[in-house]
């Protein structure tokens, strides 16, 4: 029997999945949530074999949640369900160790199994994700990209420096470097040319 937390911000299909997914295999449902912070909680709490995680959740996204959950719980098996696997999030999840990435498309069967293959301590990345992964064209470094995303929320440089933990000088190189490479004339118009490419 695998254990289970199932997080998505989506009623209809979060309550479809728990229904579904005991059906299809040795599944038990411990736990639902719809947004981020719920997951953590719910994923501290209960402790499941296999986290079932939406990528695209308001306030904390997915990967917001794993990197907390990483934080209490490194050895956490986590299957991230996404619709559109941008170069640059998969990058990130992967580097957060997240080990399974399933389409929200797929039919339970299929999500069931790869619980399964997860729970084996195996990986599992769906062949349309990791096609979506394999197109990666942007030029811009992590830390550059982490730089721009701070920016698109507003931040001051100063700002950004305290919360990436960064000397100004070091966050205006940044910048200075993602606008060379984005030809772009601010820091603002370089994130949203980087958002608009599905870099961030």
């Amino acid at each position: 029997m695998t254990t289970v937390v199932l997080a998505d911000d989506e009623a209809l299909l979060r309550k479809a999945m728990a229904a579904l997914l005991p059906l299809e295999g040795d599944i038990t449902v411990l736990a639902e949530a719809e947004n981020g912070a719920e997951a953590v909680e719910a994923t501290l709490r209960h402790r499941p074999d296999v986290l079932v995680i939406d990528l695209e959740m308001p306030g904390v996204d997915g990967l917001g949640a794993v990197a907390e959950i990483r934080r209490t719980r490194p050895e956490q098996v986590i299957l991230m369900l996404t619709r559109h696997a941008k170069p640059g999030v998969l990058r990130k999840a992967l580097k957060l160790g997240v080990q399974g990435f399933v389409s929200k498309a797929a039919e339970p069967a299929h999500i069931t199994s790869v619980i399964g293959v997860l729970h084996e301590g195996k990986r599992w990345i769906d062949p349309d994700v990791s096609a979506l992964a394999l197109v990666d064209d942007c030029p811009l470094t992590d830390r550059e990209l982490d730089v721009l995303r701070v920016t698109g929320e507003g931040y001051s440089v100063a700002d950004i420096a305290a919360r990436l933990h960064l000397a100004q000088g070091t966050v205006r190189n940044y910048l200075s470097n993602a606008m060379q490479k984005t030809q772009t004339r601010t820091r603002h118009e370089a994130a949203r040319y980087a958002r608009e490419h599905d870099w961030l």
